[in-house]
């Protein structure tokens, strides 16, 4: 039974046009030196989530990744392997890819329904209402008590970059039983998106029930796994992940859009439909099997606050736009993710950075 209860009236009268399968976490979030923005960083309004005045900070070699929940570190600098050094804020967030992709989506107007898993504690609660707030259905978001819900630690030097590790908890928990039960939302949405913060198992059903459905799936291999099953490229519609991603997958270095087109093209030959190559600052490059030629699809230059959880604005963009506009050209719909992404980036914190359609350009819609 879905921990969240009975859905809403609006859900019961709905179908969701974006499902996503994915990951919830807690963000934990630090500062070495008091940035500039931090008096306008809007913060959680859970008494369970306080900002401290000092932290410590220090950083082990260790895999990063995202977590549902998560928390930022930000600094002047990041620290080397080993070494402390001291951080003056910190805060708690609402992070996770499956989460931030589906908060995006909905912020822009999309119907959404969040399939997930978190623990039975505080910081599940929080999550739970905290997609409520964003209009999302959490019909099925389950809580156990059998793990914790998942937590990401991030550290932001000034620059925006960022380094985050993740311990998943609840997370992988998500199962079959669990899609069994969201299997009609799933097969009656338009997109569907999925990752890899849950297990790999877990997501490649997910993709399996909607691509037999006919309901176009969005994959983001994220964290990247250098053996992935190659059922997973087969059942992807849309393809998308990063350039570290794509040096994982394909193991070749990713430097420049040239590079991206390279890895791309082994991608492509996989079996995906359409294969897009995130690069930050400079935008993307799409490949597909209609259109085998890589093209660069730039993105306007701006000064990065932070760049957590850019990657998902923008999935979360073009899941929107593959399920309310799909007469757009895919270029016109990485264009306008792309500069989505781009906003994001320009305010502190992961979904709090995130743009609701109010105040994006008409001309977006």
């Amino acid at each position: 039974m879905a921990a969240s209860g009975e859905p809403g009236r609006q859900w019961q009268e709905e179908v969701a046009a974006v499902v996503v399968v994915g990951s919830c976490m807690t963000d934990l979030v630090s500062f070495k030196r008091l940035p500039a923005f931090l008096g306008s960083w809007p913060l959680p309004t859970s008494s369970k989530q306080a900002m401290v005045s000092q932290v410590f900070l220090t950083w082990h070699h260790s895999e990063a990744y995202f977590l549902p929940s998560s928390s930022t570190f930000l600094t002047s600098r990041l620290p080397k392997t080993g070494e402390t050094i001291h951080g003056h804020k910190f805060f708690i967030g609402f992070g996770g890819k499956g989460a931030n992709q589906c908060v995006q989506a909905a912020r822009l107007g999309a119907k959404t329904s969040m399939v997930c898993k978190v623990g039975k504690d505080s910081f599940g609660n929080d999550y739970i209402e905290n997609l409520k707030q964003n209009d999302i259905s959490t019909e099925f978001t389950y809580q156990t008590q059998d793990a914790a819900t998942g937590t990401a630690s991030i550290i932001v030097n000034n620059e925006g970059q960022n380094i985050i590790i993740i311990v998943a908890g609840a997370n992988l928990l998500l199962n079959t039983e669990d899609l069994r039960e969201a299997a009609k939302a799933i097969s009656r949405a338009k997109v569907m998106i999925c990752q890899l913060e849950v297990t790999p198992e877990t997501s490649l059903e997910a993709l399996t029930m909607a691509h037999s459905n006919g309901v176009k799936t969005l994959f983001n291999p994220a964290p990247a796994i250098a053996d992935l099953d190659p059922r997973f490229y087969a059942l992807s519609d849309v393809f998308c992940c990063n350039e570290t991603e794509a040096e994982i997958l394909t193991g070749l270095t990713v430097n420049s859009p040239a590079d991206a087109g390279k890895a791309a093209q082994v991608l492509l030959e996989r079996g995906c439909q359409v294969v897009i190559i995130t690069l930050g600052a400079e935008g993307c490059v799409m490949l597909s099997q209609t259109e085998p030629v890589p093209k660069h699809i730039p993105t306007e230059k701006v000064k990065a606050v932070d760049t957590t959880g850019a990657g998902d604005s923008f999935v979360g963009a073009l899941a929107f736009y593959l399920a309310y506009y799909p007469n757009l050209s895919l270029e016109e719909m990485l264009k306008r993710a792309n500069f989505i992404a781009a906003v994001s980036v320009q305010a502190a914190g992961t979904q709090s950075s995130y743009p609701y359609k109010k105040d994006l350009p008409l001309d977006l819609f």
